[in-house]
């Protein structure tokens, strides 16, 4: 016995790659969802194709879809009215802190409003103010201010 598809097949395979897009985000799914439904719905209107040209079909289009979308989103990005949402060390880029610690051979913690964070830096006594000038990872770069 052939495989065989039936239009309402590709249709309820579009519903499903939507519920899937939904649980893991990131407009892949999206794109074969659309392709599945194109494939369906060509299928209504040429009830006869093989499966093998279905499956061709539905590959074509999701690779073309997947294609464009990256290429246009690339072209034309998403902007955040918080660009620096999830990067948390570069909200404090140039900000001037206590230290809450002293820094000993490079190592020292400040207090940032209600957590505490390792610096790196010149040696220096504990309450000495100090200005955040970079990152590495989560270990923020201090440089000692001079009144």
């Amino acid at each position: 016995m052939p495989l065989e598809f039936v239009f309402w097949h590709w249709l309820a395979f579009a519903a499903f790659l939507l519920i899937v897009e939904l649980l893991a985000p990131g407009m892949f799914f999206l794109w074969m969802a659309q392709a599945a439904l194109v494939t369906g719905i060509l299928l209504y209107v040429f009830p006869a194709m093989d499966w093998e040209i279905q499956l061709f079909i539905f590959s074509v289009f999701s690779v073309l879809g997947i294609a464009l979308a990256r290429r246009f989103f690339k072209r034309h990005p998403t902007l955040s009215e918080q660009p620096l949402l999830n990067r948390r060390t570069a909200h404090y880029m140039g900000r001037v802190f206590t230290l809450e610690q002293p820094i000993v051979n490079g190592q020292g913690k400040i207090k940032v409003d209600d957590s505490s964070w390792k610096v790196r830096g010149e040696d220096c006594p504990a309450g000495t103010r100090v200005k955040v000038v970079g990152a590495d990872s989560v270990v923020l770069i201090v440089e000692i201010i001079v009144s």
